[in-house]
């Protein structure tokens, strides 16, 4: 037995779980490296409010994580308890057994990561099997449970995390992915079912699944990593920590009320934020980078916030994360956006159309190469080719009078993947009369003249306006509200940084800030990403 777990829990090189591939973007294993950090800061926290206690010496604290995927994380607090309780309980095979029966307890999201996350604890698929570490369970699952769960339909979705009825209503041999911690309307009964008796945790933890495939498809699938949040602040732990994308600091659908609730909510004392998601999790790569946050029941106030800037890692600073209705990721942003706020000047987003302007999808195809009786030119791109077609009015649904003024094109997506400088936008497009796009831009205007529209294209080229919009845009997407910081112009000369950097009153420092973050724009640069 105590061979067994000494080999179960002792250090291993190569770790096996910082070699294995990550199953989607949308649900990435936790390095281990990663994985220590979170319970690091943790521990500090715990010592905080418990007087200087050690977590890892504590027989009775209770962890679950809710989203067991490799089981890094319950592995990762099993050693350390094994090592912090050693005092309490000597003997290493009973130290182990309590800990695996008594404090550490996890709900597979799948099948094969149940599987997995229960040979990274027990060294046994089975909780009963032959090499299994611990000798006390009585059923396989022992306290890392999978059941497959079914999703609930009402009007083609699910009711509990909004899977698509005519993707995931699958054959019983598949996957539902439907994750029984949030398929439920009573979290704590649920547990009670799960595990036995009335479970009180009291650290949550884990990196949950990202979001459900199969919605408008690629980034426009519903987010489902704040359910799993949510969910588990109903069962009232001392400590919840999650890895999450950090789009929800600024943006994404539906996400309004949980950023809300974070933001204002003061629980946040910690929160460790990596703008590029390689950086944090190597070879993986989505637009917006991802972070984890502690949320203590217990704290009202200010959180620590650490950035990591690209590869540049800054220092830790004491932040109000509701000083703006999102958050600001860079504190030295804050600086220059108050600079610019105390003028009062309105919105360039009062001039910025929404999304699908004239009603005309990406992939809208009623278009002819040239130009005939009545239409009016298309702007599009085809296969990330920036291309100039023809349709006809009759196909336009929305803000008609845009079509025959000028205007300028601005692309609603444009993807840096956290690079540190960024180019943030595409190069905008300076758009005559009888003239529209598809929902591949976003439409600046309506304006007089070509000049007007001119100085407009100048003012998005500059630093100074796509560094405003960096501060909103966290994603690859740029949407009208992107806009919501960047003040308009008088639109009678062409903009440059050097007149913008005076008007506002930026320092020498503040002006070698934005140029460090923001890369000068080729407007010969025409093809998307």
């Amino acid at each position: 037995m105590s061979d067994q777990a000494s080999f179960a829990l002792r250090s291993r090189n190569p770790d096996v779980l910082t070699c294995i591939a990550n199953l989607s973007n949308d649900e990435v294993f936790t390095p281990p490296e990663f994985a220590n950090r979170m319970l690091d800061t943790l521990a500090e926290a715990w010592a905080a409010n418990h007087g200087g206690a050690n977590i890892w010496a504590d027989k009775t604290v209770k962890f679950l994580d809710p989203c067991a995927k490799s089981g890094v994380f319950l592995r990762e607090i099993t050693s350390r308890l094994t090592k912090g309780l050693e005092q309490e309980i000597p003997e290493l095979g009973q130290r182990v057994n309590h800990i695996l029966t008594k404090q550490v307890f996890g709900i597979g999201i799948t099948q094969i990561t149940s599987l997995l996350a229960r040979r990274s604890v027990y060294c046994s698929k089975h909780a009963t099997g032959k090499h299994s570490i611990a000798k006390s369970f009585t059923s396989d699952d022992g306290n890392i449970w999978f059941e497959r769960t079914k999703h609930t339909w009402k009007d083609g979705r699910c009711r509990y995390c909004g899977a698509p009825k005519e993707i995931f209503d699958r054959k019983d041999k598949l996957e539902t992915h439907a994750y029984a911690f949030l398929h439920t309307d009573n979290i704590k009964t649920r547990l009670a079912e799960i595990f036995g008796g009335n479970m009180q945790f009291d650290v949550i933890i884990g990196n949950p699944p990202y979001q459900m495939t199969g919605g408008a498809g690629g980034s426009s699938d519903s987010s489902i990593y704040h359910l799993f949040v949510e969910q588990a602040m109903k069962l009232d732990p001392r400590f919840l920590t999650m890895v999450i994308p950090s789009r929800w600091l600024a943006g994404g659908r539906g996400m309004d009320e949980f950023r809300r609730t974070m933001l204002t909510g003061k629980h946040i004392s910690h929160f460790v934020d990596y703008t590029k998601m390689s950086t944090a999790f190597p070879g993986v790569d989505f637009e917006g980078g991802v972070g984890y946050f502690l949320w203590d029941g217990n704290h009202q106030g200010d959180c620590e916030y650490k950035l990591m800037l690209g590869d540049e890692e800054q220092p830790a600073v004491v932040r109000k994360l509701d000083e703006f209705d999102i958050f600001v990721r860079d504190m030295r942003a804050v600086t220059i956006l108050k600079k610019v706020q105390r003028l009062g000047e309105p919105s360039m987003s009062d001039l910025v159309s929404g999304d699908t302007p004239f009603g005309l999808a990406t992939n809208y195809s009623e278009h002819e190469e040239k130009p005939f009786r009545g239409s009016v030119a298309l702007y599009l791109t085809d296969r990330g080719r920036r291309k100039v077609c023809h349709t006809t009015r009759s196909n336009l649904r929305k803000n008609l009078h845009l079509i025959d003024s000028w205007k300028v094109f601005l692309p609603e997506a444009y993807g840096d993947r956290g690079a540190v400088p960024a180019v943030v936008l595409g190069p905008p497009i300076v758009a005559p009369p009888d003239s529209v796009c598809t929902q591949t831009y976003l439409v600046a205007g309506p304006f007089a003249s070509k000049k007007a529209a001119a100085s407009v294209q100048s003012y998005t080229t500059t630093r100074f306006f796509r560094f405003l919009v960096s501060l909103r845009k966290i994603t690859q997407h740029a949407l009208r509200s992107t806009y919501s910081w960047v003040p308009q112009q008088t639109w009678n000369r062409n903009w440059t940084d050097a007149d913008l950097y005076s008007k506002y009153g930026l320092t020498k420092k503040e002006q070698a800030h934005i140029e460090s973050q923001v890369k000068e724009m080729n407007l010969d640069d025409s093809d998307d990403e």
